[in-house]
């Protein structure tokens, strides 16, 4: 739907706001959906994927990414065919008045903000979510908003960008933070969708914890030298790199207190996106994707430092962390099988990422490692082309670890507009079994899921 209030967005000169990231300003409905190739019949869900699309810049210059309002992006696939393309921003408070419309009911706490990070199902709510003190905003199945969530009234700040379900228990994990805070909150929700556990861990200096890692028995906090500072009435006024902040891994036991933290020390570095962790026999291995540093002020714009897949030994009696460089190639995004969190994993997917100013937008191909044979098979996309974050959709809920499907949006040069790739996770480099078209472009977004129907 066309909107006054979505033209507002002008780019000038700032990369964020322009080629493959330029804001989109309608929410579109269509149905039926070209498709090449064959979907697999097997595949009757959702793929969702939020990301950000500003409805307003008031200053277009000192705009960053991550300030945009959300807007979900979503493909439903049934029976072999693609039944429709939707997307729709996040009501906030500031979304809905901009776009003329009532706002919702329902809680608020200290920030209100339309999350534009993650979107994934738990306890029967279709939560979007965003990190910094914000609540998640539930969605109905056509992804128009419901309102904030707040776990029934018992979510004690926000939430976080980035949750992690235990496959054995079926609850949710979250290290929250807020900029405001003297401390992040290790969250449990149970599945009758209630937070049954809070920790207070203290940090100082207001870190950015994107994310967090979780094996059977402990929580991983990465406390690292990309920090807040704020302006008047606690609003963040930046964020970027502290080169006198320290380094830190948190070891947190599941069950245990903010005491029971054994912190230890790092080469300083910056982790967004970690891709599994899991113990054996008193250690703990972690692959994640590191950068040597982040939001330095030495690069501008989307020429930035590269993030490698590593691997991480991290030995807490010994209070020591071994770090193993897995591959040279750019690396973000990483994921997993949904059924392997906290547990030992063979196989991981990953976006590569392009380097120098030339970028188009955030992946030049999609990758996946087979960790235990140490290699990787890519399938790139065309020039001036781009990808994103490849989510990993099992063939049946026995299937081996590897039987699926890949998908992920990507951008077509030739038609100017966004395909829903669906590739084989066994045969990567052989490129999509099929491809959804979709009638417009999806800009750059960040985090999405695969979201089956029930039964």
């Amino acid at each position: 739907m066309p909107n006054d209030a979505a033209r507002a967005v002008t780019s000038g000169a700032n990369p964020w706001l322009s080629g493959l990231f330029e804001p989109v300003r309608e929410e579109i409905t269509a149905l039926d959906l070209p498709v090449t190739g064959r979907l697999p019949d097997a595949l009757r869900g959702r793929y969702l994927r939020n990301g950000p699309n500003p409805l307003q810049v008031d200053d277009p210059a000192a705009h960053h990414w991550s300030a945009g309002e959300g807007m979900v992006h979503g493909v439903r696939l049934r029976d072999g065919r693609a039944a429709w393309y939707r997307n729709r921003w996040v009501r906030s408070d500031a979304v809905a008045r901009r776009l003329g419309e009532k706002v919702l009911h329902g809680p608020r706490h200290l920030v209100d903000f339309a999350p534009n990070t993650h979107v994934r199902r738990f306890a029967g709510h279709l939560l979007t979510l965003v990190e910094g003190g914000a609540l998640p905003y539930e969605l109905d199945s056509e992804l128009d908003t419901v309102g904030p969530f707040d776990f029934h009234g018992t979510l004690p700040g926000g939430l976080a960008a980035h949750t992690v379900l235990d496959p054995a228990t079926g609850e949710l994990h979250a290290v929250a933070y807020c900029p405001a805070w003297p401390y992040v909150q290790y969250l449990v929700a149970g599945t009758d969708g209630r937070i049954r556990r809070h920790v207070e861990v203290p940090v100082t200096g207001r870190p950015m914890m994107h994310d967090f890692s979780l094996t059977e028995h402990h929580v991983l906090l990465y406390d690292l030298p990309v920090a807040f500072t704020l302006g008047p009435g606690l609003s963040v006024a930046a964020f970027g790199w502290d080169p006198d902040r320290p380094a830190r891994l948190g070891v947190l036991p599941r069950e245990g207190s903010a005491r029971d933290v054994r912190w230890l020390e790092l080469e300083p570095c910056f982790v967004y996106h970690a891709m599994n962790a899991y113990e054996r026999d008193g250690l703990i291995t972690v692959h994640l994707a590191r950068y040597e540093r982040l939001f330095d002020g030495t690069r501008k714009g989307l020429d930035k430092q590269p993030a490698h897949l590593e691997r991480w030994t991290v030995d807490p009696a010994a209070r020591t962390v071994r770090r193993l460089r897995l591959d040279d190639r750019a690396v973000e995004f990483p994921r997993i099988d949904p059924r392997r969190p906290t547990r030992e994993h063979r196989y991981g997917y990953a976006v590569r990422e392009p380097l120098g100013e030339d970028r188009a937008g955030f992946g030049v191909g999609l990758l996946k490692y087979d960790l235990e044979r140490g290699t990787c098979d890519e399938y790139p996309v065309p020039p001036g082309g781009d990808v994103g974050e490849g989510v990993f959709v099992p063939a049946a809920p026995g299937a081996a670890e590897d039987d699926g499907w890949v998908l992920a949006y990507a951008f077509d040069p030739e038609r100017g507009a966004t395909d829903l790739l669906v590739l084989a996770a066994r045969d990567l480099a052989a490129g999509p079994v099929a491809r959804v078209h979709l009638p417009v472009r999806v800009p750059v977004g960040a985090h999405g899921d695969w979201i089956p129907d029930p039964g």
